[in-house]
């Protein structure tokens, strides 16, 4: 939202972890919101939430679920 606003692409790298199999991962995300997993091999499960920040109050993302 912040690169529309602004006009420019904005991309972001994540590095995480699996909690399943404490694999590390290593995902980027570009400005339209794609989404490259750099480690062969994984495949892991991605999501959105849909979420009414108007109406958002809750302390936690996960709290409104």
């Amino acid at each position: 939202m912040q690169g529309c606003l602004r006009n420019e692409p904005i991309a972001a790298t994540i590095r995480t972890r699996c909690a399943r199999t404490g694999r590390e991962l290593t995902l980027d995300v570009d400005a339209e919101g794609d989404v490259a997993v750099r480690e062969k091999g994984a495949s892991p499960l991605l999501f959105e939430p849909e979420i009414d920040w108007e109406r958002f109050v809750k302390p936690h993302i996960l709290d409104d679920f």
